[in-house]
């Protein structure tokens, strides 16, 4: 999928409704906007020739609401099927007719302009009404009376044309009879302004089952046909212009779905304990608090990796203080969560901050970016600090500060916070007693000076994505050479073995929040190296979990000596590979070789 780097990321909140994640393309289904006519009617003849004409349009619109409901008969589930029931009830019903008769009668006005006035007249009721799910009900309206005027118009719309394959389709709302007119087997996903739970989107979306979020307010407004767009309908969340690197987020995302609708959720909150007794913690990554209550689902035992940067979408000004903090807030001493590691932000380069100030990079993965961004702009930095440690004093807080090359950055980072914090504590307030620090340990020479930066922090995390592209000199969103990005690569084994070592040694433990933590098939390896922690996506917390206690560390730890004896990535993989699949044959089934 390519991006239009001109265009703004935005991340919309609304409510999943359909569980699923999906990428595509959006594609903007607009069947209810339509330009009502107005003309006033002269004289008796002019008065029954509209009544004529709207009559004619409602036998119209019932005659092809019973064609698409024999064309969605296939669909699962019977609850789209009622609600075309009930628009031909409304077509029917007697006190719909003669309010919009009465208005053409009365005010001498057209057939269309009478049905706006009777939709209007509708909406008045239904707004007094209490019960949100009766409220609601009103699109039911709202909906025959469009197709009533389109047919007074002599509009006949017929299935959607001209698309790829794989659209996400965005709209005001979604109404059953509109995906008989769809080529539904071509949509992989809904995002509508209006509806809840019990909306026509949900209500189809859940039939054909693909992920729906409703409730967006103003995805209409933000997205245009063709935009690349993300759903996550678990979370409820659609993001909209999403860069390179989210959207190769939100592919292992959806992988890991699928592959969590297979695995039972009973266990998920056991600890991650070998048979030989060896106790891995894990922890959840998550980029918005939405995602908190699934983490916990999973299996998550405490926020590993909290991604900062997401604070600033959406924004026409940068985030105050309090805007951090309300968000920190809501991680922070979450009930059933140990801890939380909070990343300060990793702006700069191609992530998420628009300022004309900043050139744009040759090569902004290894530009202004990360810690080497917040050193250089203090003001933004220290806001984000200062709610930090605010956020510390309800519960366990772990800083990690991401892309340290060297020792002058984490040493800097660090008095940073201390001067923000000392300044909290004079202003008297509140402040967590102990908030540990740690480096994300992430670029090459990280590794290569891990004993002197184990001195100075209380963990170390490895951020595998980088690590590797940077180990092996490739970018891992370059489709020419993401062949060549492999976790297994004996000399990525070989880095990260040194990271655990050393950091146990000076008494630190070491965690993994890479996307390399998260893949089932590297769980012995990566228990063989005695990671004292793994951070990943919810979504692959249990099969992780069940994997690691179904094994010993003794057994990982001589899996790990024999391929680390290895020379080619090819070999590790296989090798590595076949023993997991012998070992776990239910987890690993041949369709995945």
């Amino acid at each position: 999928m390519e991006r239009d780097d001109s265009k703004k990321t935005f991340v919309i909140k609304g409510i999943g409704v359909s569980p699923g994640i999906v990428i595509g393309k959006a594609y903007i289904y607009d069947p209810l906007d339509i330009q009502v006519s107005f003309y006033k009617i002269k004289n008796a003849r002019l008065v029954a020739k509209e009544t004529k004409r709207f009559r004619a349009a409602l036998k119209e619109s019932e005659q092809q609401l019973r064609e698409l409901k024999s064309n969605l008969s296939d669909l699962a589930g019977k609850e789209p099927l009622y609600i075309i029931d009930v628009h031909i009830m409304l077509l029917r019903d007697k006190m719909f007719i003669n309010r919009t008769i009465d208005y053409i009668r009365d005010k001498r006005v057209n057939a269309e302009w009478a049905i706006k006035m009777t939709i209007d007249s509708y909406r008045e009721i239904f707004e007094k009404v209490e019960d949100d799910y009766l409220r609601g009900r009103f699109s039911d309206v709202q909906y025959v009376g469009q197709r009533i005027l389109r047919n007074l118009a002599g509009e006949k719309r017929g299935a959607i044309i001209n698309i790829a394959e794989g659209v996400i389709i965005i709209a005001s709302d979604i109404s059953p009879a509109d995906t008989a007119q769809m080529k539904i087997d071509r949509v992989l996903g809904f995002a509508t302004d209006i509806g809840g739970r019990t909306s026509h989107t949900a209500i189809v979306a859940r039939s054909i089952e693909i992920p729906a979020v409703v409730g967006l307010e103003n995805i209409t407004r933000l997205v245009r046909t063709n935009d690349d767009i993300i759903i996550d309908g678990t979370v409820g969340l659609a993001i909209v212009n999403p860069d390179p690197e989210m959207i190769r987020r939100y592919e292992v995302k959806e992988r890991d779905y699928l592959d969590a609708k297979e695995i039972s959720l009973k266990d998920a909150g056991l600890p991650a304990v070998t048979k030989d007794g060896y106790k891995v913690e894990i922890g959840g990554n998550i980029e918005f608090i939405e995602e908190i209550p699934s983490a916990i689902v999973h299996g998550a035992e405490g926020i590993g990796l909290y991604r900062t940067e997401f604070v600033y979408i959406n924004r026409e000004r940068l985030p105050t203080e309090d805007d951090h903090f309300a968000n920190y807030r809501s991680v922070v001493g979450v009930a059933g969560l140990a801890w939380s590691t909070i990343r300060t932000f990793d702006l700069g380069g191609d992530k998420f901050f628009y300022d004309p100030k900043l050139a744009k990079e040759m090569n902004p993965q290894m530009g202004l970016r990360a810690i080497r961004f917040c050193l250089k702009e203090l003001d933004l930095f220290k806001v984000q600090l200062r709610a930090i440690a605010r956020a510390s004093a309800f519960g366990k807080v772990k800083i990690l500060f991401p892309m340290i090359s060297g020792i002058e950055e984490i040493r800097e980072a660090k008095r940073i916070f201390e001067e923000v914090r000392s300044e909290l504590i004079r202003e008297g307030v509140a402040v967590g007693d102990r908030i540990e620090i740690g480096v994300m340990v992430e670029v090459p020479s990280a590794v290569i000076m891990a004993d002197a930066l184990a001195r100075e922090v209380d963990f170390f995390s490895i951020g595998t994505n980088d690590l590797i592209q940077y180990a092996l000199a490739i970018d891992r969103v370059n489709d020419r050479v993401t062949y060549l990005y492999e976790p297994l690569h004996p000399a990525v084994l070989r880095l990260i073995k040194r990271v655990v070592d050393i950091g146990h040694e000076a008494g630190i433990p070491v965690a993994m929040c890479g996307e390399m933590a998260g893949e089932a098939i590297y769980a012995l390896i990566l228990v063989g190296l005695e990671l004292d922690e793994l951070s990943m996506n919810p979504l692959a917390i249990p099969r992780v979990k069940k994997i690691i206690r179904g094994s010993t560390l003794k057994e990982s730890k001589a899996l790990l000596e024999r391929v680390l004896k290895f020379s080619s990535a090819v070999e590790v993989r296989d090798y590595v590979e076949e023993y997991m699949y012998k070992q776990f044959p239910d987890e690993f089934p041949l369709t995945e070789q």
